[in-house]
């Protein structure tokens, strides 16, 4: 198997996770020595790439078998969700009396996509709980007790590290832009006469708390970067300051210009940082956009067009050159010539006009790691392909907008519903005498103020990680049931149309029927 870098996938070859393997895998040792037979059985890494082997486990992703095989062994074990059956009937199937082996002759391009993200606390818990079932299920007494402890270590220590490095990631801007303030109140008073005292002090603390929570609810922290909601917020976040500042008469009119210079200073640190990441990242300085894709794409003159019309749609770079197969020899030394003359770094295969074993050829020949490929496949309304196995990639189709996914819709719509709940409560002793039930609508408001609940979300739509919610879409248009079909379509266009107004109008329409009783579905 290879990604879509044409790069080999370890996981094409693995061993028996026994106790050692597992704990080779867990505290990091098979990554240390890739090369180890002795401590990366789990990728057989001692093995060649390019030979025919007898090993213990093939991956689901790309197997091939007898009829008879499966039929004496069984089918795949449905206990298992995500991970882990492909190691059961690899090790039920060598159990069975048959051999497993790994024929590195034919390949597979294997994109792979959310199901991967080792970062991914969900990845951690789905993974070490399948091989919690292999060893529960194939092994026994002491050494069942040893894995099943491993697993059980494993599960904790990654998922807290897990958790640790995504929150590291996610405060690094927020204590960057923090220090870059420090720096602006620092020099700011050295700008000014009669500054205010720079010892830290609860008074600071609510200054950056004010510039910081602004920057953040103006969505200067989402992706992608914005250096005009990093503006606004700091703007917002001033006038916050200033007005807070006159109403309690805490500083003068001077300690206001300090402030101000630390601001303005601390605002240019926070944008040269940035600008700084930026160019790291995507080697130019047009901030907010993402390195240029310079693409190329490899069929009929038919079949390119409409590549670049997907291209197009999906507001994705147009390619800059396109190169129609000859399917000769000379191929192959005509698309290496265009990637170097046109510093191509994506390459997309048509599938209508290619064989997908000349696509996988033409990638292991390439071997550039550079070079991302993607296939249009025939008939399809899609350009699909990822560089490596632990990114999602990009999916190239028609672009539709969904407010309800927009991280700063979904933020003001938590705020929306938290504040809805409060109020409700301080409103309740006007509110209980037309409800039926006043018992169940102070739990409605408890749990939404604590975020338990929502007031308005999805029901027709939602799926098992969906807060119950008292209202859907719905309730805004009819108090009589329609179908599923019709609901459906109602939440489709809240999500897509979605602002904190869509919520509150809702709410006021059913202020009657605030004590409903909360349905995920």
């Amino acid at each position: 198997m290879m990604d879509g870098t044409g790069q080999f996938l370890p996981e094409s070859k693995r061993g028996l996770p026994t106790p050692w393997v597992a704990f080779c895998k867990v505290f990091g040792l098979a990554a240390l020595f890739p090369k180890s037979s002795l401590f990366n059985r789990y990728h057989l890494g001692h093995l060649p790439q390019d030979e025919v082997s007898q090993i213990d486990i093939l991956a689901g992703a790309f197997m091939f078998m007898r009829a008879e095989a499966l039929q004496k062994v069984g089918l795949l074990d449905e206990t298992f969700f995500m991970y882990g059956e492909d190691i059961d009937l690899s090790y039920r199937i060598k159990e069975g009396g048959y051999g497993v082996y790994y024929f590195p002759e034919t390949r597979i391009i294997h994109y792979k996509g959310e199901s991967t993200r080792k970062t991914s606390v969900n990845y951690v818990f789905m993974f070490y709980r399948a091989m919690m079932i292999f060893a529960e299920k194939h092994f026994s007494g002491r050494q069942g007790r040893l894995y099943t402890f491993l697993i059980r270590l494993a599960i904790y220590l990654r998922a807290l590290l897990a958790i640790v490095s995504r929150g590291l990631a996610w405060l690094l801007p927020v204590l960057l832009d923090g220090l870059c303030l420090v720096v602006g109140a620092w020099l700011g008073a050295r700008l000014v006469p009669a500054p205010l005292p720079l010892e830290v002090s609860p008074t600071w603390l609510v200054y950056f708390g004010l510039w910081l929570g602004a920057a953040f609810f103006s969505g200067a922290y989402d992706s992608p970067p914005s250096l005009y909601r990093l503006v606004r917020g700091m703007l917002w976040g001033s006038i916050l300051l200033m007005a807070f500042s006159s109403v309690v008469s805490l500083i003068g009119e001077t300690n206001k210009k300090h402030l101000l210079a630390a601001v303005l200073i601390g605002l240019a640190g926070m944008t040269l940082w940035r600008l700084l990441w930026h160019y790291k990242q995507y080697g130019h300085w047009r901030f907010g956009e993402a390195k240029a894709k310079r693409i190329a794409v490899i069929g009929s003159a038919k079949e390119v067009k409409r590549a670049a019309q997907l291209l197009r749609q999906a507001g994705a770079q147009e390619p800059v050159t396109q190169l129609a197969p000859q399917h000769s020899a000379a191929d192959l030394r005509q698309i290496k010539e265009v990637i170097d003359i046109y510093k191509i770094n994506e390459l997309i295969f048509c599938g209508k006009d290619l064989a997908v074993s000349q696509i996988i050829e033409w990638m292991v020949q390439i071997h550039n790691s550079a070079v991302e490929f993607k296939i249009l496949p025939e008939n399809s309304a899609y350009i699909i392909g990822s560089s490596s196995k632990n990114t999602r990639g990009d999916y190239y189709a028609l672009h539709i907008e969904v407010n309800l996914l927009n991280p700063y819709h979904r933020r003001n719509k938590a705020i929306l519903n938290t504040l809805m709940g409060g109020l409700l409560l301080v409103l309740s002793p006007l509110l209980i005498w037309r409800l039926k039930s006043p018992k169940q609508f102070y739990k409605n408001a408890f749990a939404s103020l604590v975020g338990l609940y929502q007031w308005v979300g999805l029901k027709a739509t939602a799926t098992s990680e969906t807060k119950p919610a008292v209202f859907s879409p719905v309730d805004r248009i009819t108090a009589e049931r329609i179908s599923s079909s019709a609901a459906r379509q109602v939440e489709v266009v809240y999500a897509k149309e979605y602002t904190a107004f869509s919520d509150l109008a809702i709410v006021l329409k059913n202020l009657r029927q605030l004590d409903k009783r909360p349905a995920t579905q």
